[in-house]
């Protein structure tokens, strides 16, 4: 049978951390805010044509 290697990550600096989470926030606040202003888009535009 083959063997699996098993490699262990190495220690996550308090840095690294800190630059992956603002990382992760800066695109998760972009994506809801493109989200927000295509709704209001949407619901703009459903009002001008219904109307």
């Amino acid at each position: 049978m083959a063997e699996i290697s098993r490699t262990t990550q190495p220690k996550l600096t308090e840095e690294a951390f800190l630059a992956d989470r603002q990382r992760f926030w800066g695109s998760f606040t972009s994506f809801t805010i493109g989200s927000v202003i295509f709704v209001v888009v949407l619901l703009i535009l459903m009002a001008i044509f219904l109307v």
